[in-house]
């Protein structure tokens, strides 16, 4: 942390300097739970594609 000369604006850099870090912080899990949402929904996609190629191939072996 910075230090300053005047005991008044110190507060308020130190205030703000708080403030920037918490916003930093919250913009993390932020981008942290969009990572998330987006794996669980590559899985999901994931498994559907699988589930369609297991149905085309059942349906291509009961054809011949």
């Amino acid at each position: 942390m910075k230090t300053y000369r005047n005991g008044r604006n110190d507060m308020n850099l130190m205030h703000e300097e708080l403030a920037r870090a918490q916003m930093t912080a919250r913009l993390g899990e932020a981008q942290e739970l969009r990572r998330g949402h987006q794996l669980a929904r590559a899985r999901r996609m994931s498994r559907k594609a699988e589930q369609a190629a297991q149905q085309a191939r059942l349906a291509l072996a009961r054809a011949i």
